[in-house]
């Protein structure tokens, strides 16, 4: 290829713009892949915005990436990927392999996890380069649109429910059905909770029932707490909002021994008591993505399922828009750049 095309971020806090970049070959233990859908996650504010520490600019963001292996570097063959095979990247954009956590094999809480946008340039283009470690095979009934979200917002939804406590048939609640929680409420159905939406006002109701929800909470007219105990108290809770309240007034719904898994990310403090957790043995954890093995069962589970988040799309040259109408939440409920359209 001569050139290829990103949307660049030039300075922290400036616009998303189009430039030009000059391939080069994948290193060893690198693939080149040809980028045909990559995903816009309300994290991507903090590469946009100069949130995270280490950054550089300009920056490519993008961590939701879905395309086609172009070019393999030395050693990946041996790995078995091929030219052409259909790979998605997540959020896990590969680990280190030597820090304590990765040398236990918990390469997602790798001390130098290699985000994409961060450690190396992201999805936001029409070509991208990766460790073979971070991908994930992406299945015959999944779209590259389709595909690309479950990196991050997908595997994080999944692997929060399945590395839960709940079983089959539990009560498991899902606060919120935006872009985590519409796949967390569809997921959490499909493996066999009895499933209950928690979100605001009466119009998500029947949204929430499409979805297979069980039961609907709205926290605007019923402490989600209170509903939750009338159901005979939740198993789990993902909290898939980014409001710490929100996320406290659901543990006095959780069972004995119930868990609440925080998915949603916020600065701000939660404001629970120990006593809301001693005398009932609750437990709260938080739940990073997951690796790019967990990828791989997240768009197996999902085209099993016919499981596939609801999305917008837009081709490269409208990255900052497209950007924007994601933050602002008018997006139902993922923006997906298309880089090879238009």
């Amino acid at each position: 290829m001569a050139t290829y095309r990103v949307a660049q971020v030039p300075s922290a806090g400036k616009a998303l713009a189009i430039a030009e970049r000059e391939p080069a070959p994948p290193g060893p233990g690198h693939v080149r892949i040809t980028v045909e859908a990559c995903g816009i996650c309300h994290s991507d504010a903090g590469f946009v915005e100069g949130g995270y520490p280490g950054l550089s600019y300009p920056l490519v963001p993008g961590h939701e990436i879905a395309g086609r292996i172009a070019e393999l570097g030395e050693g990946v063959a041996e790995r078995g990927w091929k030219a052409g095979d259909r790979v998605a990247v997540g959020w896990f954009g590969g680990s280190c392999g030597h820090c304590p956590p990765c040398r236990q094999g918990d390469f997602i809480v790798c001390e130098n996890l290699k985000v994409p946008g961060w450690a190396y340039e992201g999805g936001f283009g029409e070509s991208v380069v990766a460790p073979a470690d971070a991908l994930a095979r992406i299945p015959d009934g999944l779209s590259a649109a389709d595909a690309a979200p479950l990196g991050c917002a997908g595997v994080t939804t999944f692997n929060g429910l399945r590395r839960s406590s709940a079983h089959p048939g539990d009560l498991v609640a899902v606060l919120g059905i935006g872009g985590l929680g519409h796949l967390g409420v569809r997921y959490a159905a499909a493996m066999g909770f009895e499933t209950v939406a928690i979100a605001r006002g009466p119009d998500k109701a029947q949204f929430a029932k499409e979805l297979g929800a069980h039961h609907y909470i709205d926290s605007s007219a019923t402490p989600a707490a209170d509903a939750l105990r009338a159901l005979g108290g939740a198993k789990v809770v993902l909290a898939t909002v980014g409001n710490s309240e929100a996320i406290a007034s659901t543990v006095d719904g959780l069972g004995p021994r119930g868990e609440l898994v925080v998915i949603g990310a916020t600065p701000e403090p939660l404001g629970i008591a120990p006593l809301q957790l001693i005398m009932q043995a609750r437990v709260v954890r938080g739940h990073p993505s997951g690796t790019s093995r967990d990828v791989e069962d997240t768009m197996a589970f999902s085209a099993l399922h016919g499981i596939t988040p609801m999305t917008e799309t837009a081709p490269l040259a409208d990255a900052d828009a497209a950007y924007h109408r994601m933050l602002s939440g008018k997006a139902r409920f993922r923006m997906v750049l298309l880089p090879q359209e238009g």
